[in-house]
């Protein structure tokens, strides 16, 4: 299906239109794992529907596309990205600092390693010197 046409469906056969193209979806993942079927191109045309048919769904819900225009203001509608955005940066910065100290604990046991690879290899030389 194109993607206009499932623009242009209502949310009510959006969803029909969902299960009915999972059910699908289903039936033929079955046929294949049972060697009846070799459909891998209508697999990928089925999955990338159900994802179309999805994002349209939760772009109608977030209000961003596929509905018909209303006339609301646009500064409310800038608000919530903002917010959005900062409750994203919140949730990032933290794991950053984690990332950071992360790559601050490999490089001091690598550090560590080197060293004891070091006194390793004194210990060895010092072996084979002693056996002579």
């Amino acid at each position: 299906m194109e993607l206009q046409k499932i623009r242009n469906l209502s949310d009510e056969e959006l969803a029909h239109q969902e299960k009915t193209s999972g059910e699908q979806l289903f039936r033929l993942r079955f046929q294949v794992s049972m060697g009846q079927n070799d459909g891998v191109k209508k697999l990928r045309e089925l999955r990338k529907e159900i994802a179309q048919i999805k994002t349209i769904a939760r772009e109608r819900q977030l209000g961003i596309h596929g509905e018909l225009k209303e006339a609301t203001p646009a500064a409310p509608a800038a608000e919530p990205k903002t917010k959005q955005a900062e409750a994203v940066a919140e949730v990032k910065a933290p794991k950053a600092a984690e990332a950071g100290a992360a790559a601050g604990k490999v490089e001091k046991k690598a550090r560590k390693t080197k060293t004891t690879a070091a006194a390793a290899e004194k210990k060895t030389t010092k072996a084979k010197v002693t056996r002579k």
